[in-house]
């Protein structure tokens, strides 16, 4: 039995009915926890310098996330929206009656697809969205409570990391984790080896995980999609020192920065950098942190690693995930995963 660490609960959102719980985690209640901005120190004192995509996401950043996935040349939203369209019905037949639980919901939007299909079953309705920007949350719950009169919410600000140490007790058994939009590209090896190790002590034999990956194609088809030519991904990008200006008192000076979005074709994925046209010493008060940034120098902050099917089905296995499933678009640029611990 998983032990859950105690929590810090905020304000609840204002909703009239009792259909939703809010949950704030909170670094301090986790006893292993590195300190705050630690990951932030450590990524800008390495060469070349790094920094978590979590910092994507304050409330501007998830709603320029939303406005990326609009855009023309960004296939992934649209692409994975199309397989679930087509599909939840299916996958809603495969799992039965099972609560949602969502990493990284941001609008929930996809996931409607799937509480459509559920609905149309007569199962009933459990949803527990994940994410780090409260406003996000905030926004997407209350307009679903809306519009699904018997669906229960437990929303959870947090990271993954967080929410699955501390996933509250089922309200529908089984549980199905929702890992969508190619998420899973922007860990490292090491670090998906990390994830699924806590995802399946996380969950419970009989449990399922539905996983959206990015598969690999032509590199113009990827570069263009992170290269936006209306520089949405460049603001995106950018907001990143903006919201680590004011979370760690910094001046990074963003006129400094241009964005630039590349293809490694070895290790098969998008590398996305912040790089720096101009020197400057950057001080982050809060967390102590002093650096210098050369002319040219760069900061990497994404990789969006691109898969094969046939390599991910194997790997899920050696997780202890058995692959039950799998769906894909007309053109294989993206895949859809249905597996069960």
């Amino acid at each position: 039995m998983r032990s859950t660490p105690t929590v810090s609960l905020g304000e609840p959102f204002e909703i009239t009915d009792n259909r939703i719980q809010t949950l704030y985690l909170q670094s301090s209640c986790f006893p292993q926890a590195v300190p705050e901005g630690h990951d932030v120190v450590e990524g800008l004192e390495q060469y070349p310098k790094v920094l978590p995509p979590k910092y994507f996401y304050d409330d501007r950043g998830s709603q320029l996330f939303e406005q990326i996935c609009e855009l023309p040349e960004y296939y992934p939203t649209r692409t994975e929206a199309w397989i679930l369209h087509h599909y939840a019905p299916e996958i809603a037949q495969l799992t039965g009656s099972c609560e949602l639980i969502e990493l990284g919901s941001g609008s929930s939007t996809k996931t409607r697809l799937l509480l459509n299909a559920y609905q149309s079953y007569g199962y009933p309705l459990s949803y527990q969205p994940i994410d780090v920007s409260a406003g996000m949350l905030r926004e997407s719950a209350t307009q679903l409570l809306i519009d699904y009169p018997t669906l229960k919410v437990k929303a959870v600000v947090g990271t993954y990391e967080q929410a699955l140490i501390s996933l509250p007790r089922a309200t529908i058994s089984p549980r199905m984790l929702l890992f969508l939009g190619s998420t899973l590209g922007n860990l490292t090896p090491l670090q998906c080896d990390q994830f699924f190790t806590q995802v399946t002590t996380a969950l419970d034999a009989g449990d399922y995980v539905l996983l959206g990956i990015d598969l690999q194609k032509d590199r113009a088809i990827l570069e263009a999609a992170y290269n936006d030519s209306q520089g949405v991904t460049a603001d995106f990008n950018l907001n990143m020192l903006r919201h680590l200006n004011y979370r760690y008192g910094g001046n990074f000076n963003l006129e400094f920065f241009h964005h630039q979005a590349i293809y490694n074709p070895v290790d098969c994925q998008i590398e996305m950098y912040l790089h720096c046209h101009q020197a400057q010493s950057v001080e982050l008060k809060t967390i102590n942190l002093n650096i210098t940034l050369a002319q040219g120098e760069g900061i990497r902050t994404e990789i969006s690693r691109k898969f094969n099917l046939q390599q991910m089905q194997q790997y899920l296995q050696t997780h202890g995930l058995s692959p039950l499933q799998i769906w894909t678009d007309p053109k294989q640029w993206f895949g859809v995963i249905l597996c069960r611990r």
